[in-house]
């Protein structure tokens, strides 16, 4: 199992450069790291790099990156310029995966929906995005990862909801993404899990998390841990071996933490020791 870094981890560290990132993951052992648009953005705005520079460093370098994330807020959109503007966004996406080497879009659901959408409504209205989605992105080999969040205001916010609507997709290009804190924070249903089919999760977050009331308002990224950190209450055994039964091909576990306390860490820090907990977790729950 290869280990991957994702920038969540370290985005609000002092003096956060993307192009750093790319040299201290390689510098600690990471395979592959998750781009947040979040930190390209604002790093390209500010000149500290360009896209061109990224891609220079991937196509000389061992390390990849896994995924772009994220499109966010893809789905329920209520008038036809909202959704033009989600086009446009995947638009923009897939020309920066060209020059960056990247095959995989995160995909993020709306929150905060301004209607009362039954499951059934999000499921119907997020099939027929993602449909369009995948017509924009095949001719260019990338697949998208749909990441439900485990929020009470996200519209798709548990591992079911969001496994029905990529099977309903039916396209070997749209796959989920099963992010371990997002999975108990509105509790993901195990059994959903279990019967999956591991060919259709295409990305793995690992992550560690305090031991709060599901759907609680303070239950937010905030309360992440280094996985098997003290307070950690994540049974990370049964996420390993579920996914191991179910055929998972990902290949990849990728960390991510949204801590404030870690946010304090230099980058190199943060790199460094998410590095030894992701290689230590696969050491003790996957075997290599």
């Amino acid at each position: 199992m290869k280990i991957g870094f994702n920038e969540g981890c370290n985005r609000f560290c002092e003096n956060h450069s993307v192009l750093e990132d790319l040299a201290l993951c390689e510098k600690y052992g990471f395979d592959y790291i998750d781009v947040q648009s979040e930190c390209l953005d604002r790093e390209l705005a500010a000149g500290k790099y360009t896209l061109e520079q990224l891609g220079d460093f991937f196509r000389s370098h061992r390390l990849k990156m896994l995924s772009y994330n994220a499109l966010i807020f893809f789905n329920m959109k209520q008038t036809q310029a909202e959704k033009d503007a989600v086009m446009a966004q995947l638009d923009e996406i897939i020309r920066r995966c060209q020059i960056l080497d990247c095959k995989m879009i995160v995909v993020v659901p709306s929150m905060d929906l301004p209607v009362k959408a039954t499951v059934e409504e999000i499921r119907a209205d997020a099939v027929a995005v993602l449909k369009e989605l995948v017509k924009k992105v095949e001719p260019h080999g990338i697949k998208l990862s749909l990441e439900f969040c485990g929020a009470p205001t996200m519209s798709i916010n548990r591992f079911e909801y969001a496994y029905d609507i990529v099977k309903a997709v039916d396209s070997p290009l749209v796959g989920v993404t099963l992010d371990q804190f997002h999975f108990n924070a509105m509790a993901s249903g195990w059994d959903a899990l279990e019967k999956a089919d591991g060919k259709k999760i295409f990305v793995w977050h690992l992550n560690g998390t305090e031991n709060m009331p599901c759907g609680a308002a303070y239950n937010t990224d905030e309360v992440r841990l280094w996985p098997g950190e003290s307070g950690d209450c994540l049974d990370h055994r049964r996420f390993a071996e579920t996914l191991k039964k179910i055929g998972f091909e990902g290949d990849v576990c990728t960390v991510e933490v949204f801590r404030p306390d870690y946010y304090q860490l230099s980058s190199e820090e943060n790199i460094k020791k998410a590095a030894e907990v992701t290689r230590a977790h696969m050491e003790q729950y996957w075997g290599s």
